[in-house]
């Protein structure tokens, strides 16, 4: 009998999970409405960076994330890499009409290095590593990878009225397989592929709108992103 409650149990899981993926409109457009800063302190090497989002499963109303973090940096000198350590508060909704949400608490560390190609290509590599506390689920870690690709087109640096190329691919792979109460999830956790036209309204403000397109192992969207690029 033991068995028999396992695989019945294993199925229920199966199956609502798959009714909770096939509840999110692949066909419709999202949008990500974001601003990002960054400053340091004088000339030493320590500074603040963060972001603010609001992510919708539509346009606007149908709440996917409301996302706070912020961190405190590090850039060794003569050293072209920043090290970050700071914490988000993230919520998260349902798609739809169910107004549920799920909060998450994340700590996390990264490592971003640029890298410059001739004179217009600028990347940048980002590795980070996050620990998570989401509600009704065990401790939960999380490891990502993102590429990012800024290609200045009207002037060789992106500087004051430069417009310019962005894209990034960023990776996630769950750290733990088994997140609580039965539950488990895959290894890949998504993939988030975007590219963008941006414009530099001042030497150290920005502005870019692009498409993401972000695959789960569940479902697949597009998303409008419009976001404001701020170094204070």
């Amino acid at each position: 009998m033991n068995w028999i409650c396992r695989v019945v149990i294993t199925v229920s899981i199966v199956m609502g999970t798959s009714i909770g993926f096939s509840q999110v409109d692949e066909g419709e457009l999202g949008a990500w409405y974001m601003y990002f800063f960054n400053t340091t302190f004088k000339e030493s090497p320590w500074g603040v960076q963060g972001d603010l989002q609001l992510r919708n499963w539509n346009i606007g109303g149908d709440l996917e994330q409301l996302l706070l973090r912020s961190g405190v940096t590090y850039s060794p000198k003569n050293a072209k890499i920043k090290f970050t350590l700071g914490y988000g508060d993230i919520t998260t909704g349902s798609f739809g009409s169910d107004r549920t949400t799920v909060h998450e608490s994340r700590i996390y560390q990264e490592a971003l290095f640029p890298v410059t190609i001739g004179r217009r290509f600028h990347m940048n590599h980002r590795i980070r590593y996050e620990q998570r506390f989401v509600d009704n689920q065990d401790f939960r870690t999380r490891y990502r990878y993102n590429l990012f690709l800024n290609i200045a087109l009207t002037s060789q640096k992106i500087k004051k009225n430069t417009l310019y190329l962005a894209l990034y691919n960023e990776i996630f792979i769950n750290g733990q397989r088994n997140i609580g109460n039965g539950n488990t999830v895959q290894v890949f956790d998504r993939n988030r592929f975007y590219v963008a036209l941006g414009y530099a309204i001042l030497d150290n403000l920005k502005i870019q709108a692009g498409l993401m397109n972000q695959t789960t192992n569940g479902w697949k969207k597009n998303q409008l992103q419009l976001s404001l690029h701020h170094k204070i």
